[in-house]
């Protein structure tokens, strides 16, 4: 029954009488409840029927007990996540595309991004955000000769790398940032499902495929 009849369930029905017609295996369920029933205590008959009736509203439904979990996925201040690392061409297609943990930064995951390109064409230059501008990332970009374009942070101490003319394509970051929303259209990407990472990967570059495919086609 639905659960706005669950009041109706809570008293004890009435003992059914014996039908003669009944094959044995249905009379023998009938006596089986019978006698489950009144074997219970008298001062344990509320905590049997509760009992008993959060075991039929649980009934086929499958419960896990535990945290989320699985490669790739790390502990923030927010809980546990992963993260999505991409480059965008002109146009904002997909050029380069990988997932990591969440509490890895961004400038860390430069160099493995970049390996994961699949576009022969040499990257000229990244326009990046403000969390890219530090020291570590110029020199990481500069040894595979491509220009940074960020905002300058405050707290930076050496002098600016480029000037205000470099910072005007800073304006054209926004297509990165509509290539994660065309990613997330898709549901296996926005939330994942997947225990191992590289499941998760490949939904992602396929779901990559699935945009270039769209623009050209």
């Amino acid at each position: 029954m639905d659960l706005p009849y669950r009041g109706s369930m809570e008293r004890y029905a009435t003992a059914l009488s014996t039908v003669s017609n009944l094959s044995s295996p249905v009379s023998g369920i009938g006596e089986a409840r019978r006698v489950g029933r009144h074997s219970v205590a008298p001062d344990a008959g509320f905590n049997a029927a509760s009992k008993d009736r959060s075991v039929r509203d649980l009934f086929g439904r499958q419960l896990c007990s535990g945290q989320k979990r699985g490669f790739g996925v790390g502990k923030t201040k927010r809980g546990k996540g992963y993260k999505i690392m991409a480059i965008a061409d002109r146009n904002g297609l997909p050029v380069a595309i990988c997932t990591h943990e969440a509490n890895t930064h961004e400038v860390k995951l430069i160099e493995k991004t970049l390996s994961r390109r699949f576009v022969r064409r040499k990257i000229k230059r990244i326009i990046a955000d403000r969390a890219y501008d530090s020291d570590k990332a110029d020199k990481q970009l500069q040894k595979n000769q491509i220009e940074l374009i960020a905002p300058r942070r405050s707290n930076r101490k050496s002098k600016p790398a480029q000037d205000g003319r470099c910072l005007r394509r800073y304006r054209n970051r926004w297509k990165v940032e509509r290539l994660f929303a065309w990613i997330h259209n898709y549901r296996c990407c926005y939330v994942r499902y997947e225990y191992h990472d590289a499941n998760f990967l490949v939904f992602v570059q396929i779901a990559c495929m699935m945009i270039i495919m769209k623009k050209y086609f």
